[in-house]
């Protein structure tokens, strides 16, 4: 699960870039899909270990930092667009998509992690 790790972080850095440049490079919090991403490509590095305890560490807290980061990309979509529509205004596309994919890139890996969890804490008890 480590190499997955690096690579969603891999993924939400270029999400993060694109949506950067994609607004014109204006808005600085198009670039919060690369923090996160920055963070989950080093626990991934950090996963990479010998040792089982610190390896089980990295990962849990790579899945709590995914977790965190769904849940505001999806609060966050749902808030701008309900806000949007509340002010009568068209919502800003490009960030919605942006707030959407980052959504949906962390779903898909906190699953990844969560199956991953399960799977090794059976093969243990066998």
């Amino acid at each position: 699960m480590a190499k997955v790790t690096y690579v969603f972080g891999i993924l939400l850095v270029a999400l993060g870039l694109i949506g950067f440049w994609g607004t014109g490079s204006i808005h600085y919090t198009a670039l919060i899909p690369t923090w996160f991403g920055l963070a989950l490509g080093v626990g991934g590095i950090l996963a990479i270990s010998p040792s089982e305890a610190k390896r089980k560490i990295f990962m849990h807290m790579n899945v709590t930092i995914g977790l965190v980061g769904l849940i505001g990309a999806a609060a966050e979509a749902i808030r701008g667009y309900i806000h949007a529509e509340h002010a009568g205004l068209e919502p800003d596309h490009i960030a919605l998509a942006a707030k959407l994919t980052m959504a949906c890139l962390l779903l898909i890996y906190v699953n990844l992690c969560v199956r991953s969890f399960i799977q090794a804490r059976r093969s243990r008890q066998e």
